[in-house]
């Protein structure tokens, strides 16, 4: 196993606008909103769809390197939190919609995710 490692780097910066932030990604921007008042994505909603954005480029990337046809491959994740403790999810469960592989070759693509 190789001691490479590899290092992701986001920017958060208060703009001047009550409950939003700028983040930067490499140079690719985008904005965040404080959940009580949300207008663009909240830091969860961001937090969630890193995980399901995965996911689909997980089971995308496999099946191509694997011959399996994928038509479609959709993830939707759902994170639940208590109003009282905002910080920690209570659950988080993902669905995933595959049209193309047969069950069983389903079952492998999301094993795969699973695995990682």
């Amino acid at each position: 196993m190789s001691d490479e490692v590899k290092v992701n780097r986001v920017r958060s910066s208060a703009i001047g606008v009550p409950g939003r932030c700028l983040n930067s990604a490499r140079t690719n921007h985008f904005v965040l909103d404080d959940p009580t008042a949300p207008e663009a994505p909240t830091p969860a909603e961001a937090f969630l769809a890193g995980i399901s954005g995965c996911a689909v480029l997980i089971v995308d990337s496999t099946a191509r390197q694997s011959g399996v046809p994928l038509h479609k491959a959709e993830v939707t994740i759902e994170g639940v939190r208590r109003v009282a403790d905002m910080a920690n999810f209570q659950s988080v469960n993902l669905r995933f919609e595959l049209i193309g592989p047969t069950p069983e070759q389903a079952h492998e693509l999301v094993a795969t995710y699973q695995s990682r």
